[in-house]
């Protein structure tokens, strides 16, 4: 009745079942998203991802472009002097300039980087250090690089960086 004999029967089941297992964590592999939507599925950064709301940022930073983001971890937060925080918390337009201190408008991953200056999105110029695996801006040392977003890459720095006063 049937053509085919019961080793290939059984070999075409396992093959079948095969693709389908493949197939389907094929799906479930997460595709990267915008840099600002990849911070807030990242834990560590729930403080920064909810300052990028309340700053109005969410939809730059996952739009066009491609940015680099030195996100401040949330123990980096917790660091920061309360009266600055309250500061941040009362001025919208200073808690984005802050904000847009961490941010570059270029990709830049971590074995790519040279030492040297950068500009901001909040229009100053940061210092980037590379020596060895160690990447640093500013005081801030990178302690997990390379967070692949759709439109750029995050790193995580343990510091919050704060802009230079403008004269």
């Amino acid at each position: 009745m049937n053509s085919l004999p019961y080793v290939g029967r059984h070999a075409l089941a396992v093959l079948s079942i095969s693709a389908t297992v493949f197939l389907t964590a094929c799906a479930s592999i997460a595709t990267p998203q915008p840099v600002a939507t990849t911070i807030a599925r990242t834990p560590e950064l729930s403080m920064l991802s909810s300052l990028i709301d309340k700053a109005g940022l969410e939809s730059a930073l996952n739009g066009a472009g491609e940015f680099t983001v030195f996100a401040p971890s949330n123990d980096a937060f917790k660091a920061v002097p309360s009266k600055l925080m309250a500061e941040l918390a009362a001025n919208p337009s200073r808690l984005k300039e802050v904000l847009a201190y961490h941010v570059i408008a270029s990709k830049a991953m971590a074995k790519d980087v040279k030492t040297g200056a950068a500009k901001t999105l909040q229009g100053s110029n940061i210092a980037i250090a590379k020596a060895g695996d160690f990447v640093t801006v500013e005081e801030a040392m990178v302690q997990k690089s390379d967070i692949a977003a759709s439109n750029g890459v995050v790193h995580i720095v343990d510091r919050v960086l704060v802009p230079p006063a403008r004269k």
